[in-house]
């Protein structure tokens, strides 16, 4: 053999100890690959499953956060609706305060104008009142002159009642006289003589009675009693003498077709009238019609 031959067959030896030694390394190897790929394919197999899963709840996540967005929205929507139905209301209101505010300042200028007003009425309702304390006195004071006056007169009427008797008796007594006187005459044969009269006769005196206060029978007057004082008899009615009204005239006062009671006028002003309450039916009250005419 030659030596070539010898290296050839050394390098072949040692080739196929090589290729030997890198069979063994391979299929060794080969195994730890197979269960390693089946080991990476259970893998994959397990995070493809994994992942398919968390795609699964990542779609439900996504719808939910899309559902969950849609609703926010609307709550949005809805909240931005009562926010302007809130701001209309607001602006509504501040409006309405704005218009109470005005309301209430005219209101507390016609508390003050009324307040103004009920005082001047106080005040001319204490002048009528102090009026009708004057007029009340003079009529009180005219009233006890009258009694006077016609106690006076009962008295007179009296006396007058005792001389008319007087009279009454000596005309019968003088009647006596004269039948007696004419039948002695014609006792004697002389005639009669016709007495003759020295004092005229006189009527009987009658009671002086007061004449009725004068009514104005031309002027038709209508109002009604705007105030009454039982306490003291009299009553207010709502014209004066712009109207007609003067001092003495005689109203009637009525209720529906119901006569109440006379109001005989003692206070005249120019748009308003008092006066005294008689042949009271029922009582009075503001209201009431007066006519001068029933």
């Amino acid at each position: 053999m030659s030596t070539l031959t010898k290296i050839l067959i050394v390098l072949l030896t040692l080739s196929s100890i090589f290729l030997c030694g890198i069979v063994v390394t391979y299929v060794a190897n080969a195994d730890d690959y197979r269960q390693q790929n089946k080991a990476l394919s259970d893998n994959l197999r397990t995070e493809r499953a994994e992942s398919r899963n968390t795609a699964s709840l990542l779609e439900d996540k996504k719808n939910q956060c899309q559902n969950l967005e849609n609703k926010l929205n609307n709550e949005i929507a809805s909240l931005r609706t009562e926010i302007r139905k809130i701001n209309t209301d607001l602006t509504n209101a501040e409006r309405e305060k704005a218009k109470l505010l005005q309301d209430f300042t005219n209101m507390a200028s016609v508390v003050q104008t009324s307040a103004q007003t009920a005082q001047q009425q106080t005040q001319l309702f204490e002048n009528a009142q102090q009026q009708l304390k004057t007029v009340k006195d003079e009529q009180i004071k005219e009233r006890k002159e009258l009694d006077d006056i016609a106690a006076t007169l009962n008295e007179k009427m009296a006396i007058i009642t005792m001389l008319e008797d007087d009279i009454r008796r000596l005309q019968q007594e003088k009647v006596g006289l004269q039948e007696k006187l004419d039948k002695f005459l014609r006792d004697f044969g002389k005639e009669p003589v016709a007495p003759v009269v020295v004092t005229p006769p006189k009527a009987t005196a009658r009671p002086v009675t007061a004449p009725p206060p004068p009514a104005d029978k031309k002027i038709d007057l209508k109002a009604l009693v705007t105030l009454v004082d039982l306490k003291n008899s009299v009553a207010e009615i709502s014209i004066g003498s712009a109207e007609g009204v003067r001092k003495d005239m005689k109203f009637y006062v009525t209720r529906g077709d119901e006569f109440i009671c006379e109001l005989w006028i003692h206070y005249v002003d120019a748009d308003r009238a008092v006066g005294d309450l008689k042949l009271v039916q029922r009582q009075p009250k503001t209201g009431d019609s007066v006519t001068t005419s029933l």
